[in-house]
Parts: structure tokens; C-alpha cells; sequence
């Protein structure tokens, strides 16, 4: 059997990750050219790895700050490996069956459904296409939006260069950013309390990350809450009570402290942002060292729960959270059913989700051992920072990722690799399908809690 007849044969997770992998090797080759450093050196192996991979599953971390070790060419491959990665590399080959006139098959078809994680396969190309023009509106408007504030403080090119960037970046929930031009690894930082870019910004992040399914079924009701399906209820009312809680949190907080001297409107729309950016977008406007420890722990919470299915955010996804807190209530109530919205959730969805949640915590506490274990000097508490920050694909980091080992930066490739394809779906790969038996065993009864 040829090599090609084996990955025709493979399951969808196996084929996905495939491509993922595939294409950051690609931008390993890529980054390591002459032509892509500044320096007259060409980059080592790991640090490549490290950022191709980082840009492909939209995390953000990095090892060497974007603006002053990349060139322009270096930068545009990392430009160009967030957009497929966030956009899902199936979604992007589509694009290109597009123009080649190309028919897309059913094993194409199944394959996007995987990728842009929706419930049907009939439509999936029609989904896609509304994909590929919503991704080019959003990041247009926003790049026009940043320019105002860009072009007049760097100039027509450089300004709108920087605009385009970003934009892009913070659609797809990525987090590079090229402000090392005034401050290495120092994000957004020199613009605390600027409204326009956190605003625009922050509207970004939030629609790349509320899921392409969301989008579909937005516009097919009309963007009329009551008349949308439960699983778009479900991502709106959470994100909507995660954003605004955590504003209010972070604006209580941190008024005194690192928002201390900015205005209240310039206060609120950075707590905004500092609510909507760690649930996987990776920018910030204040050093997380600036930060007091309660929101250091906001920040752990969200970035562990991340975005939404079907979206180019990580973590364990909003709808996860939903399900384990609506069967929390069902269990206290004593009621059969978790029921929201006039509808009843299907049987095995909270065992999917406690699947999810399962599995995170494994590998951020298998991840946070490992690393603790081969760095003793450095305190608990900013390794796993940086080994959540990994695993929900954020990118917000206490500065300690450039100087970790090449061992522990290993694991952290490792993880933003499983965080961007997914946990349980990287799990699956290694799982042997079997058919289901009728005969089962005998209930033994086991007390919880």
C-alpha cells in the first residue's frame, strides 16, 4: 500500500493533525532561510519550530521578539501560517479548489466539517464560502479601523502594514505583534488606555472566536436571539457573561493599580480588553508581572476555558463550561434532565465535555510537572502561567518562555500543538474505533463527592 493509500485511509483527527504538522514544518524551512532573520546568522531549528508552531495553532508565545529578529519576509510567513491556521488549513485548501474549479469531494466535505467543527455535512462548502468572505470582511474593517491610529504615528506604509498585521492577528486569535518596533515583547503596552485600538481590537478577537457556525446561523435568523439554534445561545450568553464579568473584575481590581492614572472611559475599555484578550488572543496592554494575583487568577480561569467551538480560539471551549455548569444545576435541583432554553441536552454530551475538561487538566498538570521538574530555580506559579497559556493556544506569558530550556520549550510546542487541534480529538487519534457490543455488565454502584 503506497503512502498516499494510507492517508486516504486515515480518520479525520489523524488527517487534520497531519496537515497542521505538515504545515508547520513548512514554516520551519521557511523561517530557518537566511532571508527571514536579521541578524546575519540564520535562526536554529528550535527557535523556527518554536515560532512556526506558535503561529500555526495561533498561540503567540514566542522565544525571540517578532519585530526585531524577523525580517519582513520573516514576518509575512508568520503572517501567512496565522491565517491558515486560524482560518483551518482544509478551509484554506477549499479556497483553492475555488479558484481551480476543482470538484470537492465527500471525503473533502467531512473533512471541513471537522475542521470548522459543525454539526452537518450538507452545506459545508456554501459554510465555507461564507467563511472565506466574513474572515476578509472583518479583517479589512479592522485593518481601516487600526490605520487611523497607525498610519498618523509611523507613516502611510509602515502604519498600514502594521494595521494589516494586526488585524489579522487578532482575528484569528493569534497575538503576535510587531511593537517590539518601540518595546521587545512588549505587546500593546504603549498604548494602555487607547480606546480606538482597544476596542477595534477587542471586537476582532471576539468575532474570530465565537465560531463560524455561530456566524451561520446568526445571519440565517436574522440576528435575532430567540429565533437561533441552542448551541449559538449557548456561545453568546456565556462569552457575554464571561467578557462583562471579567471587565467588572479586572476594572475593581486593578483601578488602583495598573490602571491607576487613566481615565474612567480609558480604564473600562482596557478592562474590556484585558477580559476579552485571554480567552486565547494573546495581546495585552498591561505587563501581566503589573498585575495583581487575583487577576492573575481571572486570567488563569480564562484562558484554561478559551473561546468557542468551530472558532480559531483554543481551551476548552465555552459550550464545555456551559454543559458542566447546567449539570451542576440539574444535580442540585435534583432534575432528570439538563434542560436551557426551552431545549434538553443530548445524553452524551456532558460525558464529551467532561472528556474535554479530563483532558486539559491532564496535560497542563503533566506539562507543569515536567517543566517545574527541569527549571527548579523558577517559582510555580509563572510556569504554569506559561504551560496554560500553551495549552489554550493565548500567548500571554510572564517573559520566562525565551529563557526556558530547549527541553521545556519542547513541551510547550507540544502542548500548543494538542491545544490547536484539540485535546480530545488529538486523543482520538490514537484510539482504534471499535464496534459497539450489546452485552453489558452487570451496574456496580459507586458513592461521589
Amino acid at each position: 500500500m503506497s503512502l498516499y493509500q494510507k492517508i486516504r485511509g486515515w480518520s479525520y483527527p489523524q488527517l487534520i493533525a497531519f496537515g497542521y504538522f505538515v504545515l508547520i514544518l513548512t514554516g520551519t524551512i521557511l523561517l530557518m532561510l537566511p532571508w527571514s532573520t536579521k541578524s546575519p546568522y540564520s535562526t536554529d531549528f528550535l527557535t523556527a519550530l518554536f515560532t512556526a508552531t506558535s503561529a500555526t495553532c495561533v498561540t503567540g508565545l514566542v522565544v525571540v521578539d517578532t519585530f526585531t529578529h524577523w525580517t519582513i519576509f520573516g514576518q509575512v510567513v508568520i503572517l501567512v501560517l496565522i491565517q491558515i491556521g486560524g482560518l483551518g488549513f482544509m478551509t484554506v485548501i477549499t479556497m483553492i479548489s475555488f479558484f481551480l474549479h476543482r470538484k470537492i469531494g465527500l471525503k473533502e466535505r467531512g473533512l471541513l466539517r471537522e475542521s470548522v467543527n459543525t454539526f452537518y455535512i450538507g452545506g459545508i462548502v456554501k459554510l465555507t464560502k461564507k467563511i472565506l468572505v466574513g474572515t476578509l470582511f472583518f479583517e479589512i474593517l479592522g485593518a481601516i479601523l487600526l490605520a487611523t491610529r497607525f498610519i498618523p504615528e509611523m507613516g502611510w506604509t509602515t502604519g498600514a502594514y502594521y494595521s494589516i498585521f494586526h488585524s489579522i492577528s487578532a482575528f484569528c486569535n493569534a497575538g503576535f505583534d510587531l511593537m517590539g518596533r518601540f518595546q521587545a515583547f512588549g505587546s500593546l503596552t504603549g498604548f494602555r488606555g487607547d480606546i480606538t485600538i482597544g476596542l477595534t481590537l477587542s471586537a476582532l478577537i471576539f468575532v474570530g472566536g465565537i465560531g463560524f457556525y455561530v456566524w451561520d446561523d446568526a445571519l440565517h435568523s436574522k440576528f435575532r436571539f430567540r429565533k437561533m439554534q441552542l448551541h449559538s445561545k449557548l456561545v453568546l450568553s456565556t462569552s457575554f457573561l464571561l467578557i462583562v464579568g471579567g471587565a467588572i473584575l479586572i476594572f475593581v481590581l486593578e483601578r488602583n493599580n495598573a490602571l491607576a492614572g487613566l481615565s474612567i472611559p480609558a480604564a473600562l475599555s482596557t478592562s474590556l480588553f484585558e477580559s476579552i484578550t485571554p480567552r486565547t488572543a494573546g495581546f495585552t496592554m498591561i505587563s501581566p508581572t503589573s498585575l495583581t494575583s487575583a487577576t492573575h487568577f481571572i486570567q488563569l480561569i480564562y484562558m484554561f476555558i478559551g473561546g468557542s467551538p468551530g472558532s480559531a480560539a483554543g481551551g476548552v471551549k465555552t459550550t464545555t463550561i456551559a454543559i458542566l455548569l447546567l449539570s451542576l444545576r440539574a444535580n442540585m435541583m435534583r432534575t432528570k434532565d439538563n434542560q436551557v432554553f426551552g431545549r434538553r441536552l443530548e445524553d452524551n454530551v456532558l460525558r464529551r465535555a467532561a472528556s474535554v475538561i479530563t483532558v486539559n487538566l491532564l496535560l497542563i498538570t503533566g506539562g507543569t510537572l515536567i517543566v517545574a521538574s527541569l527549571n527548579p530555580g523558577f517559582s510555580l506559579f509563572p510556569l504554569l502561567y506559561e504551560i496554560v497559556s500553551a495549552m489554550g493556544t493565548v500567548g500571554l506569558s510572564f517573559g520566562i518562555t525565551p529563557i526556558l530550556g530547549a527541553a521545556s520549550q519542547v513541551v510547550l510546542i507540544t502542548l500548543m500543538f494538542f491545544g490547536r487541534v484539540g485535546s480530545l480529538t488529538f486523543a482520538l487519534i490514537f484510539t482504534e474505533r471499535k464496534p459497539q457490543s450489546c452485552i453489558q455488565n452487570p451496574i456496580g454502584k459507586v458513592t461521589v463527592g
